[in-house]
C-alpha cells in the first residue's frame, strides 16, 4: 500500500469503542477523507445516521460519492468546536432535537495525510509550498502572514508550549533574524531556517524527527486555534451524547492527549459531599465513564501505515 494512501487510524479499536448499534446516530467530530465514517455507515442500517462535519472544504467536497448520496448520511463544512451547536439544529424522525440523543462522538484530531501530501496547503516540510497552514483556507490568517507580525516573546511561547521544542529560543532568533532580510513565505524557507538554528546533533544522537517537525506543529497549533477548538468540543459532548453513547478520542501528540486524559478523569471523577449535605445532587454526579485504558497501535498497523505509531485513542460513555 501507497505511503500517502490515506487509511483511517486506529479503525478497529474505534468501531469496537463506539458500540455501533445499527439503529444509532453518530457523529464523526472530524470528518478528514471519510475513512472512520465509511466503516462507521456500513454497520448502520436504514434507520442509522451519521453526520460528518470539517472545517476543510476540501474534506467535504472530495467525500466519496456513495457517501454524499446516502440518505443516511450529512456532511457539515464547519469546525468542531461548533458541535453542540449543529446538532441542536437537528431532529430525529420524531421530530425531537438530535441534542442529548445522539449514540457516539469520534474525534481524530491533528492534520490529516491528505492535507500533509498536499504542498499548496503548507503543512509539509518536506514539501515547498506557500506557508498557508490553515485547516479552513478561507478564512483566519496564514502562516506566513502570522510569522511576519508576531512579536517575539510570542513566537517563543508558541513554540515552546505548542511544539515542546527545547531549541525554542534558538529558533526564534534564527526565524527573527530571517525575517528581516526577507519574507518567510514558502515551507522549505522555514524548514532551513529552523533546521539552521537546530544543533547538529539533535539531542544525544540525530532524531529520525526532521528538526523542523515540533515547530511547524507548533505554528499549526496556533493557526488553526486547536487547543481551544478541542477543549470546547469536549465539554460539548456531554450534552450531545446519550445517556450510554460513546466518546472517542484519537490524538497524535501529548499535549491533545494529556488535555484528552485530563477531561475524561475530571469528568468521571464524582466530588466529595459537603459537610451536612445528605447526597450528591445529580447535576454534579460523573458524567462520563472512562472505558478501559488508552489504546495504541500495533506493529502490524503502524507497518501499513506510519500516521499510526504516534496515535492514541481513549474512550468514555456518558452516563
Amino acid at each position: 500500500m501507497s505511503s500517502n494512501a490515506h487509511v483511517p487510524v486506529l479503525l478497529g479499536p474505534v468501531l469496537q469503542g463506539l458500540k455501533i448499534k445499527p439503529d444509532g446516530c453518530y457523529v464523526d467530530g472530524t470528518f478528514g477523507r471519510g475513512g472512520h465514517s465509511g466503516e462507521i455507515l456500513k454497520q448502520l442500517n436504514a434507520n442509522g445516521r451519521l453526520i460528518g462535519i470539517d472545517r476543510d472544504p476540501q474534506a467535504i467536497a472530495s467525500a466519496a460519492r456513495s457517501l454524499k448520496d446516502d440518505p443516511r448520511v450529512e456532511l457539515i463544512k464547519g469546525a468542531c468546536a461548533q458541535l453542540e451547536t449543529f446538532i441542536s439544529e437537528r431532529s430525529d424522525v420524531s421530530g425531537q432535537t438530535l441534542l442529548g440523543r445522539v449514540d457516539g462522538i469520534l474525534l481524530d484530531l491533528g492534520v490529516s495525510s491528505p492535507q500533509l501530501d498536499e504542498a499548496d496547503r503548507g503543512f509539509s516540510f518536506m514539501r515547498d509550498g506557500p506557508l498557508d497552514m490553515r485547516m479552513d483556507p478561507e478564512s483566519g490568517v496564514p502562516a506566513g502572514q502570522w510569522l511576519a507580525s508576531v512579536d517575539e516573546r510570542e513566537l517563543r511561547h508558541v513554540i515552546s508550549k505548542f511544539g515542546e521544542e527545547r531549541h525554542a529560543a534558538r529558533i526564534t532568533r534564527a526565524i527573527v533574524a530571517a525575517r528581516q532580510e526577507a519574507p518567510i513565505e514558502r515551507t522549505l524557507q522555514l524548514a532551513a531556517i529552523v533546521e539552521s538554528a537546530v544543533p547538529a546533533p539533535y539531542g544525544r544522537q540525530r532524531s529520525k524527527k526532521h528538526p523542523a517537525t515540533k515547530t511547524f506543529q507548533a505554528i499549526r497549533i496556533e493557526i488553526n486555534h486547536e487547543l481551544e477548538q478541542l477543549e470546547s468540543v469536549l465539554g460539548q459532548s456531554v450534552n450531545v451524547l446519550r445517556q450510554g453513547g460513546r466518546l472517542c478520542v484519537i490524538s497524535f501528540h501529548s499535549l491533545e492527549d494529556r488535555m484528552v486524559k485530563r477531561f475524561m478523569r475530571n469528568a468521571s471523577r464524582e466530588p466529595e459531599p459537603y459537610r451536612g449535605m445528605p447526597s450528591i445532587p445529580d447535576e454534579f454526579r460523573p458524567k462520563l465513564k472512562i472505558i478501559g485504558k488508552a489504546t495504541t497501535a500495533t506493529a502490524d498497523e503502524i507497518a501499513v501505515n506510519r500516521r499510526a505509531r504516534s496515535a492514541r485513542l481513549r474512550i468514555a460513555e456518558r452516563t
